[in-house]
């Protein structure tokens, strides 16, 4: 498999997303472990399986269906991605990336973007929502960037800007819907780390010192590609478990667990997707 993606495969990929609709994207929309249901509502959609897109990441995990779906949700033509491929699939980073990038092609310029995160904040509890205020790039500090490689001029410079990642007003207008909707939701600093496997109670406490709030396995180098590319983002972290550290009761962690909070998670997810579209 390839590390890096080239102008033609984005190209080739985009051409097969593009075939079948009528109306391109303007808002693209990830979604994580358990949250699929979001895409259910889409209106007079077109619905592309992964596997029928050159060069797409495949997912094999389950929770995600591995389908993209487009039409209308709350007067926005949307893109959303049912189900994400993972750096521990075996992905390289520029592949599992490769989907923003032909959301990039096909003019999208906003991207909400969602997943499962085991909390680190003890304030937070299972079935919170935390918008993401910045992200600690754990991965990409250990050399493994989605960027790495060749720069693709045609999207961005070689070494783009990260100050505001998050783009602050969308921030507030996802805190304002959630509020307004009794939904409980923190803001707050998501780490992504590789996986597969969970943290250990000293992972924990570390990932508390740094300053971390949420812990995930996805998410930030979607980010990383789509501020290379100019697109404003929204990041929401559906909080499915609580994690402990090393002087506090051993609780396990289970993809199980993880999906059982992403069915309470799924409404209030939905309600505050919705919400942002209707007023952006």
């Amino acid at each position: 498999m390839k590390e890096f993606v080239t102008m033609e495969t984005i190209e080739e990929a985009a051409a097969a997303v593009r075939r079948p609709l009528t109306d391109l994207p303007q808002v693209g929309i990830i979604l994580g472990s358990g949250l699929g249901g979001v895409a259910e509502a889409v209106e007079a959609a077109a619905v592309i399986p992964y596997t029928e897109i050159p060069h797409f990441p495949q997912v094999t995990v389950e929770g995600h269906a591995g389908r993209l779906v487009i039409g209308r949700l709350e007067g926005q033509t949307v893109m959303v991605m049912q189900g994400r491929a993972h750096y521990y699939e075996g992905y390289s980073m520029a592949r599992l990336t490769l989907p923003i990038r032909v959301m990039q092609v096909l003019g999208v310029e906003t991207l909400i973007v969602t997943n499962a995160a085991g909390g680190l904040n003890p304030g937070f509890s299972p079935a919170d929502v935390m918008i993401i205020r910045d992200h600690i790039n754990l991965i990409g500090m250990a050399g493994q960037s989605p960027l790495r490689g060749p720069n693709l001029d045609r999207f961005g410079p070689r070494f783009p800007d990260m100050t505001r990642a998050y783009d602050p007003a969308l921030r507030a207008l996802a805190l304002q819907v959630a509020r307004e909707a009794g939904i409980p939701v923190h803001e707050g600093v998501y780490v992504c780390l590789a996986g597969p496997n969970f943290e250990t109670p000293a992972d924990v406490r570390f990932l508390r010192m740094i300053g971390a709030d949420a812990v995930g396995m996805s998410t930030v180098p979607e980010v990383i590609v789509a501020r290379h590319g100019g697109m404003r983002v929204l990041g929401i972290s559906g909080i499915s478990n609580v994690l402990t550290g090393e002087d506090e009761p051993a609780a396990e962690t289970t993809h199980e667990e993880v999906l059982e909070a992403g069915r309470l998670l799924a409404p209030r997810l939905e309600t505050i997707v919705r919400g942002v579209l209707r007023r952006l």
